[in-house]
């Protein structure tokens, strides 16, 4: 593995690599890697022959009162995972790198799907996330990229992206990984104290409640959730909806069979979490990815 942290370094490992007839993946990343990272690269791997990783906490995406200064920085922790996985690149760039001349004037406007459900509580949150995997796809021009699951709203963003402005880029999705217990792993889990830590279930657990009801059709699996939510204290809900898998409208009489999603995010304490899990609308529920509850 090699490390870069200059575009000219990364643009010239991608081309040599191309140039040799190699497939490029990418996994765009802000660090602290846990084992859903690792999930990724695996993943990445599969698909390409030459596998980057960028290492990069983006201050676009962040806004005012976020965790940008208190985002949790592990580089060499970071590089030690990658080179264990096989990563090819390290792309680990400074700010000046990224945005040499400071904010861009020129940034990707993510259209309606990023005002509703993260988008409305994080104004211009994914304008910031897009703006950067557009440069990143600029400079790697990777054949597939990997992005987890359990940023789902991201994930259904960069996807209509890549499809909208032709990018040409196969933006594929990473299972969620969780404890055993059914938390979703993430980098802000850290923040939470023991206590917190237990309440946080509640959110895996109103999925697979869900999950379950979702045989007796949408409202059916949105009561039992929001039933299984008022039993949980400590619990600041934002939202939870059920919605079609591209996160748009359901019909309003979805046939047996038909997929949807399940989404979810609270704070518990001061700590904002969030989930996901796919449904099937009608029909019994049969996952490899059920949650423990």
């Amino acid at each position: 593995m090699i490390t870069v942290t200059r575009v000219h370094e990364l643009r010239t490992a991608c081309d040599d690599a191309r140039a040799l007839g190699r497939r490029v993946g990418l996994v765009p990343t802000m660090g602290y890697f846990h084992t859903g990272h690792r999930s990724l690269m695996r993943n990445a791997r599969v698909e390409n022959d030459f596998v980057v990783v960028s290492l990069f906490v983006n201050p676009l995406q962040f806004g005012p009162g976020e965790d940008l200064d208190r985002y949790p920085r592990t580089f060499e922790e970071d590089r030690a995972l990658c080179e264990a996985e096989g990563v090819d690149v390290l792309f680990a760039p400074s700010v000046d790198d990224v945005y040499p001349g400071g904010t861009p004037q020129v940034t990707v406007e993510p259209g309606p799907l990023a005002t509703i459900l993260e988008g409305a509580s994080r104004p211009g949150h994914f304008a910031g996330v897009l703006t950067v995997v557009a440069k990143l796809f600029g400079l790697v021009r990777p054949d597939v990229t990997v992005f987890g699951e359990k940023d789902y709203q991201q994930l259904a963003l960069v996807r209509r992206m890549s499809a909208d402005l032709c990018l040409g880029v196969d933006v594929l999705g990473g299972e969620t990984v969780r404890e055993p217990d059914g938390l979703a792993l993430s980098s802000r889990n850290r923040y939470l104290d023991d206590d917190q830590r237990r309440t946080a279930l509640a959110l895996s657990r109103t999925l697979s409640v869900a999950q379950r009801a979702a045989a007796d059709g949408p409202a059916a699996a949105e009561a039992a959730a929001r039933a299984e939510l008022s039993r949980s204290p400590g619990v600041d809900l934002d939202y939870f909806v059920i919605t079609d898998p591209a996160l748009g409208d359901l019909p309003a009489e979805p046939p047996p069979g038909t997929a949807a999603r399940a989404v979810i995010a609270a704070k518990v304490g001061r700590t904002r979490l969030i989930d996901n899990l796919p449904l099937v609308l009608g029909a019994p529920a049969r996952y490899s990815r059920a949650v423990p509850g």
